[in-house]
């Protein structure tokens, strides 16, 4: 196929694919350029599905290659390793709206890469690689229904703008990434800064008219040089073995496995539900084990369909429940939430600690803060080089009674990480308000659905307990959606409050919201589904609000507003200023002067100092703060006439005393200043290592300093000045020749 190209202005910016001339020998390819963003977007898929593979095997791959944007990776190796969070969050952008698109049954391993190859900081690379991994499968012979495209929605100056660039998204209020067809959204992304449910929707609303662009653009391409689609392999269970798992019925019992399988949904504990069910399937899958298997496998199979089989019979009864008799497998009403139960300071020793509960899902979050040396320093191709606000959400696998893996956070902590930081960047003081990197670590302790909002519950509460001074406390709850047919008016559908994990593994939606009691800072929904309409995002929107709300009034019976005091354990702050002309002096060379300092302070101090000549001292100990903050100052204090001063004579001279004002700096106080009545001898008023009070009485153009003590000497009442013009030193000199 030769090379092919086709173009598009898309609000302002140039959009551009190339497909016949990169990545021929993939399934399907395309070079995508918005603006100066160019990404290559290429999808393999197998041929035939694996043996027994009962699940939809896709892997999204999104790469940024440093040279993208003229850098060399900081890494030993100067190589790309793993991929970044950046990436991962992006992979998972990219996977969340294409997924739903491909045929039900379908389950042959498929793969996407999307790899950034140069990088125009005004133009989106996630959002061009979105577009170009929908359009790859599209253009291929990979079974895809349905081209999706995505966008991002800023909202500056109260007018919407779509895609807007990096320094305009600073700007702000909203910061969304919306995807979705020609016909619904999909998939949502967004963090705000407090703003209503209205504002929101209107957000969304805005860029699905964009999104029908890039579909329509999407369909166009795939008309033109579009691939044959390969014919379906859909799976499919063979019939006896869904007979014999529905109606057959076992020895002793009175109810065909489908009948005792819809009793053990009504189950309202969770372990006992999952028990009841796994009892009922080891019982089958025992008689099937006396059958003769010619392989293993073979055997395998046949447990993976008998698991199959029994979870479509839950998930039809689950969702007949709640969209026919309104009624949750946990005896709850449709906007009922789980029991709420919040509390702080669990930990002694941390900073700040908070154990959030909602039904049988539970998370402990700890706050730790640290100096402004601590903050992450990010190795990605654009955006920003640091980040001093950390969110991590760890899941570990006995939070649901499992054995599992354990290392490196996958994908979706990764994900469910960024969600709780992004929630709660909103409400996080700025630098200057409070000077410390902050960390957040939300852990899992026990888990039945939406556990990420668990974790902005609790990890708000930690940073309340912290002390940190947040604008207002955050709350978060995740909504569902159960559908009975296609949303066409015809088939009723029902929206939960606090879906537990039955309901979202065999419901349609999972539509996360938070935000304080002013309005929305987050929001995050998938779908199973190939859309959801306009009225029932309304209706999740407006439905999550009194959720919301509930739950901060728990949270905030816990705490009422942050603590006033830092905890014992945290760093303390001292913040000043010095001026900049004296940062090299407080340094030193090769940082000397700065590691003395420290090391007169037992080490027991970090010290931030900044170009712009602001200085902060950390410390546990509030008196090695003291300590470390007059070392400094004896190197960058600028004296001023009239400051007083209390310092210790150095050295005496037959015409005066020296005395230190403080570090290096001494100052002499001439014979004639000791007293207001004459002086014959210096030791007539001080001695060597006395304390003398002093005032700086002038300061040359040498910074040579003049002092006085005879301001805190009782002045005679008949005290007169006598002039000082003969002085020698006040005569004129003498021009030589």
């Amino acid at each position: 196929m030769s090379k092919k190209e086709f173009k598009l202005d898309f609000y302002g910016k140039k959009l551009v694919v190339e497909t016949g001339e990169i990545s021929k020998q993939a399934d399907g390819s395309c070079l995508v350029r918005l603006d100066d963003t160019v990404v290559l977007c290429a999808v393999c898929g197998a041929k035939e599905a694996k043996l027994g593979q009962d699940f939809f095997p896709l892997t999204v791959n999104y790469f940024e290659r440093q040279y993208a944007a003229g850098k060399i990776p900081g890494s030993f190796t100067k190589r790309e390793g793993r991929q970044s969070s950046r990436e991962t969050l992006f992979s998972r952008l990219i996977d969340r709206p294409i997924r739903p698109m491909f045929p039900e049954g379908y389950v042959n391993e498929t793969q996407i890469t999307a790899t950034v190859l140069s990088m125009d900081r005004s133009a989106s690379p996630e959002i061009a690689a979105l577009f170009g991994s929908s359009l790859a499968l599209a253009i291929s012979d990979i079974p895809f229904d349905e081209p999706v495209a995505g966008v991002h929605v800023g909202k500056i100056d109260g007018k919407l703008v779509i895609n807007p660039s990096e320094e305009e998204m600073e700007k702000s209020e909203i910061n969304l990434t919306v995807a979705g067809t020609e016909k619904a959204i999909n998939m949502v992304e967004a963090g705000a800064n407090e703003v209503s449910e209205d504002d929101m929707l209107e957000a969304l609303m805005f860029g699905h008219e964009a999104i029908k662009q890039l579909c329509e653009f999407e369909k166009k391409i795939a008309k033109a040089v579009g691939k044959e689609k390969r014919p379906l392999n859909i799976h499919k269970i063979d019939e006896e073995l869904v007979n014999y798992c529905l109606n057959y019925v076992s020895d002793g019992q009175k109810k065909t496995h489908k009948e005792r399988l819809i009793a053990a949904c009504s189950i309202s504990d969770k372990l006992k539900r999952q028990n009841t069910i796994d009892e009922l399937e080891k019982e089958v899958i025992d008689i099937y084990d006396a059958k003769d298997y010619k392989t293993p496998l073979l055997h395998d199979v046949t447990v993976n369909e008998v698991k199959e089989v029994f979870e479509t019979v839950v998930r039809d009864e689950v969702r007949r429940l709640i969209t026919i008799d309104k009624v949750r497998s946990d005896g709850r009403k449709l906007t009922e939430i789980r029991p709420l139960d919040a509390q702080v300071s669990i930990l002694p020793r941390t900073h700040g600690s908070a154990l959030f509960t909602r039904g049988e899902t539970q998370v402990l979050s700890t706050c730790t803060l640290g100096s402004l040396d601590e903050v992450q320093i990010l190795d990605d191709i654009g955006g920003p080089t640091e980040k001093r606000w950390m969110h991590h959400y760890n899941f570990p696998p006995y939070s649901v009674g499992e054995l599992g893996r354990v290392g490196t956070p996958g994908r979706r902590e990764i994900g469910h990480g960024n969600l709780g930081e992004r929630a709660l960047s909103y409400i996080i003081p700025s630098k200057e308000e409070f000077p410390y990197t902050i960390r957040c670590v939300a852990d899992v302790c026990e888990s039945n659905g939406s556990s990420s909002q668990a974790s902005i519950c609790a990890s708000c509460m930690a940073l309340m307990d912290a002390g940190v001074p947040i604008k207002a406390p955050v709350s978060g709850i995740a909504m569902g959606l159960i559908t009975s047919g296609p949303l066409d008016g015809k088939h009723p559908y029902t929206i939960l409050t606090d879906i537990q994990g039955l309901e979202d593994h065999l419901g349609d939606m999972d539509f996360k919201v938070a935000g304080t009691s002013k309005g929305i800072t987050a929001l995050q929904m998938d779908i199973k589904i190939r859309g959801i309409t306009k009225e029932i995002l309304k209706e999740a929107l407006y439905q999550a609000k009194p959720a919301r709300e509930e739950i901060l009034k728990v949270m905030l019976k816990a705490i009422k507003e942050p603590r006033k005091e830092l905890s014992a354990y945290a760093l303390k702050m001292k913040k000043f200023v010095v001026a900049v002309d004296k940062i090299r002096e407080i340094i030193g060379p090769q940082g000397k002067m700065i590691n003395s300092i420290i090391d007169q302070c037992n080490k027991e101090v970090k010290i931030n100092i900044q170009d712009s000549g602001d200085v902060i001292i950390y410390s546990v100990n509030n008196d090695a703060i003291n300590k470390a903050y007059e070392l400094i100052m004896n190197i960058a204090r600028v004296p001023q006439v009239g400051e007083e001063y209390e310092g210790e004579v150095v050295r005496i001279e037959p015409y005066g005393a020296f005395v230190r004002l403080y570090g290096t700096t001494d100052a002499l106080c001439h014979i004639s200043k000791l007293d207001w009545n004459r002086v014959e001898k210096v030791e007539d008023v001080c001695s060597l290592g006395d304390k003398l009070k002093v005032v700086i009485t002038s300061i040359d153009s040498q910074g040579k300093i003049d002092i006085s003590h005879r301001e805190f000497v009782k002045k005679p009442d008949n005290y007169v000045e006598v002039p000082r013009e003969n002085k020698p030193f006040n005569k004129p000199f003498k021009k030589r020749h």
